[in-house]
């Protein structure tokens, strides 16, 4: 019975957790409600901790900033990004904003919630990225900030973690059979990781193209860019497996969505044009 009673309260506080919408939708109409068991004080803080570790890691091999070019170009375009960011949250005029680049060949970089990026020069010299291009991806990293996906990823995580073990302790009262509950927790975490997770998270970097893409045209970036840009990450990954069994849209289809998309923000790229040459 106790064990019955535990479940049932793990259930109903997965139950009533509110959704939220984090982000205005903008022109580009993002509008799903998120679920959120972790606050953002509880993952920005996670994050600037974690942001710290790494810029200390990157000082102590001198891979931090090593370009002074190269560094002022990226907080140039971050800047005028991050001037747009009110359109979709006005509390991130607020934010503390830290805009860095890494020596690493890898093809990326990042935004933490809160406002920390990270650009690696092998995204810049491996692609020799135009400054259009380099807006896209930092637009789509931003993007995810904004919305908070990652606190959305750790919110999912943490209910999964109670949901099984809720479950596992009902089967574990109700069954005789003392390896019940176990399976349950191996049979869920599978399920979970397809059912709840994977969907999650490509419908994440589909919003992050969008708002993306929308970032940009405002801060007076050519969204052509974005598709240019997937295309030389395309290129330049390889054998990549089906989008059925990946976190991230295929090329072919981040492609597609964005080139919908581009006339809709146009406009606002031939707007901030005429502001910025």
């Amino acid at each position: 019975m106790k064990k019955l009673l535990i479940a049932l309260v793990a259930i109903s506080t997965l139950a009533g957790c509110a959704t939220t919408q984090t982000t205005q939708s903008g022109t580009v109409g993002v509008q799903r409600k998120q679920f959120m068991m972790l606050s953002s004080k509880q993952v920005d803080g996670m994050a600037a901790q974690s942001y710290v570790q790494t810029l200390k890691e990157a000082d102590t091999k001198r891979t931090l900033n090593t370009n002074l070019q190269e560094t002022e170009r990226v907080r140039a375009i971050a800047k005028r990004l991050i001037a747009q960011t009110t359109v979709f949250r006005p509390d991130a005029a607020n934010w503390k904003w830290e805009v860095n680049v890494q020596d690493n060949k890898e093809l990326n970089a990042y935004c933490m919630p809160g406002g920390k990026i990270m650009v690696y020069t092998g995204l810049i010299n491996k692609l020799n990225t135009t400054d259009d291009e380099l807006a896209a991806v930092m637009g789509h990293e931003i993007s995810h900030a904004l919305r908070e996906h990652g606190r959305e990823r750790m919110s999912e995580a943490y209910a999964q973690q109670i949901g099984l073990l809720g479950l596992a302790a009902v089967v574990g009262a109700t069954s005789k059979n003392k390896n019940n509950a176990a399976t349950t927790l191996e049979v869920g975490s599978m399920v979970a990781a397809v059912a709840l997770t994977l969907p999650h998270s490509r419908e994440q970097e589909r919003e992050a193209d969008r708002m993306g893409l929308e970032l940009a045209a405002r801060a007076g970036y050519d969204p052509n860019a974005a598709v240019s840009l997937w295309r030389k990450m395309g290129a330049n990954a390889g054998g990549k497996p089906p989008e059925f069994l990946s976190t991230h849209p295929s090329d072919d289809s981040r492609i597609n969505d964005l080139q919908r998309l581009i006339p809709t923000v146009m406009p606002l790229y031939q707007e901030a044009k005429s502001k910025h040459g």
